[in-house]
């Protein structure tokens, strides 16, 4: 349920409403502009009677929201939401692009990398310490080793890092040392591991699940807003459908309806979505021209000789040229590229 407040409403009875709103044992969420001003009320609101509202005379009307996400709601926030990563951000003019390998292998691998694409015009970098594989067998990361080399990169470049968690017990660890915690695919609906994510403030990159609806996506979202964490960037990976030429399908109307259901800003991951190097540029190019607020892209040295997903990276020769060509793109639909 939404409540819209008058306009120039005072603070005083604002806060009065709201008081009297809690007593029905609901959460209230303000979100107070200079114009127009919402109170979103989160959780059983069957014993409230609209019509008690409406009385208040500093209340417009009272509108009912269908959809089972409530703080990932644009109707609960109007105004996009942006995510500010040490400066750089996410949800604003300038589009977000994060770069760098699947896997940190070595430092000068991991620095040189984050260099290379710094250079060419990325805002952050992304790289993989902890490895969720599918075979027990395959190359897990480095651990907390691959954390200590992408802290050099970051010293070595001022680029903020994001990376994967895949335990709760390292929740600490990460909120100490990593500017943005990704969740990916595998633990979208991981409740435990969203519920404390919830109770940082750190920025969190949650990654669509691999057979997720767009509203199962949101509400994950929502495990982590309600926990009081509003600093959440979405992204679109592909989902798994009966196509097994690319790696995944990547949904590009995720971008245009997730911007039409909720605040949060999206970015897109081309290379997860394909798996097919060759097609990270044209679909990094769609993705902006749909309405991304960003990419996030896998890039490495060697990819011939990757410990993990070679064939789906760009050496950074090539994501230069994929920052010019979505730099064009940019300009068309009034973003920015550095």
């Amino acid at each position: 349920m939404i409540v819209i407040l008058k306009p120039n409403t005072p603070k005083s009875e604002i806060d009065a409403l709201i008081d009297k709103i809690t007593g029905f044992g609901v959460q209230v969420s303000p979100v107070i502009g200079t114009e127009l001003s919402i109170l979103g009320l989160v959780g059983d609101t069957s014993k409230i009677d609209p019509t008690q509202i409406e009385a208040n005379r500093n209340v417009d009307k009272v509108l009912h929201v269908a959809e089972p996400f409530k703080k990932a709601n644009k109707m609960f926030h109007p105004m996009p939401t942006v995510v500010d990563v040490n400066g750089v951000k996410v949800g604003g003019k300038q589009l977000a692009v994060i770069a760098g390998p699947c896997s940190v292998e070595t430092e000068a691998q991991i620095v040189g990398v984050a260099k290379d694409v710094k250079a060419a015009g990325a805002n952050m970098l992304r790289g993989g310490a902890f490895k969720p594989r599918t075979s027990p067998y395959a190359f897990q990361g480095l651990k907390y080793e691959g954390l200590e080399l992408l802290k050099e990169a970051r010293e070595a470049t001022g680029l903020p890092i994001v990376t994967e968690i895949m335990s709760p017990y390292d929740i600490d660890r990460f909120v100490a040392d990593v500017d943005v915690i990704q969740v990916g695919a595998r633990n979208m609906q991981n409740f435990d591991l969203l519920r404390l994510l919830g109770q940082t403030r750190k920025p969190i990159l949650l990654k669509r699940g691999l057979s997720a609806t767009i509203e199962e996506w949101l509400m994950a979202a929502e495990y982590i807003m309600a926990g009081g964490n509003g600093q959440i960037i979405l992204c679109e990976r592909g989902i798994r459908t009966f196509e097994t030429y690319t790696r995944n399908t990547l949904d590009l109307s995720a971008i245009v309806a997730v911007k039409n259901l909720s605040h949060l800003p999206i970015i897109v991951d081309p290379s997860h979505a394909t798996g097919k190097w060759w097609m990270v540029e044209p679909l990094a190019r769609a993705a902006v021209a749909v309405g991304a607020d960003g990419l996030i892209i896998e890039v490495h040295n060697d990819p011939a000789h990757a410990l993990c997903d070679g064939n789906q990276s760009i050496k950074p020769a090539v994501f230069a040229d994929v920052m010019k060509q979505i730099k064009g793109i940019a300009d068309v639909v009034g973003r920015e590229v550095r």
